[in-house]
């Protein structure tokens, strides 16, 4: 098989430089095992290392600082028959540590290789998470301050099922490339080797001190035993083969005919235990049972039970391209937190809106009209009083007709809870209601 390097585009790197031998080994690796340029992808980082994309002529993705194996993991999940082989830096490898533990964790068969050299060589020198503490970098003193990673140990650790560590020099590179790329998982290649241009300006290192420094430590050489389990994206495959088929989206068919075509906009304003969202919801899916196009947005704090609850409802004959609600046509005050949120909005609304307050909520000085609702005294719970609202709604003919509101209320509920809320929609009749 024929060399896949770049030939309008050689690798260049600073004289002495290790990166220069991987990208070799790389090469003799993609000749060894046959492979043509479609048949791998060179994801890389930023750094002397993020140049390898540009060194091979493969399919490459050239990524954010730290983000290879993100985008590498997509890549081969889409494509699984591709070999994924990720370049990346000690550099790229501490800044985007979070990563690294999630390709360990789940076992995508990429190869990851780390050109280690101890430093961010590419932008001064600077301490990285492998720096060794005693060295002299160019970010002063901030390598003391920190023990460096042992990468492997690292990927040992989050359960990469394959990991092994070796010095750029050695002779048989190219094999311990090929031994990963055919590893049917994660398999990482800590590379250790030389940076010239920043590096061993200030601080001895050669390959035999590499190699002595990579003998005192505990052996990595290929598979993890402990962690030895299925390629993530074929287990994945496997597991989701098992699953029962979800069903499809409910088509909502347009049996009824909307008392008004034109586009209205809806702000449901209440408090946490209000059943806002699920009110709103319930009002789009009356107006999809007469064809209307409708869309919601909601608005509450995270801390879910507590605060204020706001629904933004919009429902009309034609698609919604824009889906923001300044001066709405209708208006419901069901609890002071909902309105406190929303207080700007009243000064802006004209006569033609409509303002259903429930008795006791105070509302800011408007010009909409304003339809006050007693639900203590038609005991109406607070957490009915969003669907009681849409009942009167409806008995007035506005914006939707009770049928609409009984399709819908079928649609979201079954059993009990769909008797009693058409017994509360019943309860909100207007000749019996008082306001």
């Amino acid at each position: 098989m024929s060399s896949l390097l770049n030939v309008g585009r050689p690798p260049v790197f600073c004289p002495g430089c290790a990166h220069d031998r991987v990208a070799q080994a790389l090469d003799k690796t993609f000749q060894n095992m046959g492979l043509r340029g479609e048949d791998v992808v060179i994801v890389s980082d930023i750094g002397c290392s993020g140049l390898f994309d540009t060194f091979f002529n493969t399919h490459a993705f050239h990524g954010l600082h730290g983000r290879a194996l993100t985008y590498a993991i997509g890549l081969k999940m889409a494509r699984p028959d591709l070999n994924v082989i990720v370049t990346m830096g000690d550099g790229g490898l501490g800044i985007g540590g979070a990563h690294l533990l999630s390709a360990c964790r789940r076992n995508h068969d990429l190869t990851l290789l780390v050109l280690n050299n101890f430093n961010y060589g590419m932008t001064g020198g600077q301490a990285s998470s492998t720096t060794p503490p005693q060295a002299l970098v160019g970010s002063g003193f901030l390598n003391q301050l920190e023990k460096p990673i042992d990468v492997c140990q690292v990927a040992a650790a989050a359960g990469a099922s394959y990991a092994t560590r070796c010095s750029a020099y050695h002779r048989e590179l190219s094999h311990i490339f090929e031994k990963a790329v055919r590893h049917p998982g994660f398999a990482l290649v800590d590379i250790w080797g030389v940076c010239p241009g920043r590096y061993t300006k200030r601080n001895k290192l050669s390959p035999a001190l590499i190699d002595e420094r990579l003998a005192a430590l505990p052996p990595y050489d290929g598979p993890i035993p402990a962690n030895a389990r299925k390629e993530y994206g074929q287990h994945y495959h496997e597991l989701a083969s098992q699953q029962q088929t979800p069903a499809p989206p409910a088509r909502i068919a347009a049996r009824f005919k909307a008392p008004d075509w034109s586009r209205k906009e809806i702000v449901l304003l209440g408090s946490a235990g209000q059943r806002i969202v699920t009110a709103g919801e319930i009002l789009c899916l009356a107006g999809l049972s007469a064809g209307l196009h409708a869309t919601q947005k909601n608005d509450y704090p995270i801390t879910v039970l507590r605060g204020h609850s706001v629904s933004e409802l919009i429902l009309s004959s034609t698609e919604i391209d824009y889906t923001g609600i300044v001066y709405p046509t209708i208006v419901l005050a069901l609890a002071p937190e909902g309105v406190a949120r929303r207080q700007a909005m009243f000064a802006g609304l004209g006569a033609d809106t409509l303002i259903l307050q429930a008795q006791g909520v105070s509302l800011p000085a408007t010009q909409g009209e304003v339809l006050t609702v007693d639900f203590s005294a038609l005991k109406i719970r607070p957490p009915d009083r969003a669907l009681a609202a849409l009942a009167v709604l409806a008995h007035r003919q506005h914006l939707f007709s009770i049928d609409m509101l009984e399709a819908a209320l079928a649609l979201r509920f079954k059993g009990n809870v769909l008797d009693k809320a058409l017994e509360l929609m019943r309860q909100m009749d207007k000749p019996k209601l008082r306001i």
